[in-house]
């Protein structure tokens, strides 16, 4: 299993970047990477929400990600699982007020991304790319939340 941790401030409230990050629907305008959303779920953001996000890779490819919300607490955090190829992810995403310094009446954004293998060529991979995953997972997240930053 690996963890991958994120976090950044975001100079916005956190109603407001909670707001952002969660409409669905217009994650596509915001996020650099992502080329497609597809919403599979009806009502507000909470547990039991999915959609689908394809996004554009580094080499030019697409990769389409399926993402479920475990658990909500609104405007504080929630839980997301999305299935892979050989390994699932869960990803911890926390909104927390900055009450005092430089972002003061801002929002610090985490992001807790962990990832376990589901097959054996998964945990073959795992102990083959396992740092370099790591990376490329931390720089995808970080692109994310400067891209929430640059929306909020």
């Amino acid at each position: 299993m690996s963890t991958v941790v994120v976090t950044r401030p975001i100079d916005a409230p956190v109603a407001v970047v909670w707001r952002v990050f969660t409409d669905l629907s217009r994650r596509r305008e915001w996020l650099s990477a992502v080329t497609r959303v597809e919403v599979r779920s009806h009502g507000d953001f909470g547990a039991g929400t999915v959609w689908r996000e394809t996004r554009q890779m580094a080499d030019g490819g697409e990769v389409t990600e399926e993402f479920r919300v475990l658990e909500c607490v609104v405007p504080e955090r929630f839980v997301v699982t999305s299935p892979g190829i050989g390994a699932d992810y869960r990803m911890t995403y926390s909104f927390q007020p900055v009450i005092s310094g430089r972002h003061r009446g801002g929002t610090m954004v985490t992001v807790v991304q962990d990832g376990s293998p589901t097959a054996p060529a998964g945990r073959i991979l795992a102990l083959i790319f396992g740092g370099l995953a790591a990376e490329t997972a931390e720089g995808a997240l970080r692109r994310d939340l400067d891209d929430l930053a640059a929306a909020a």
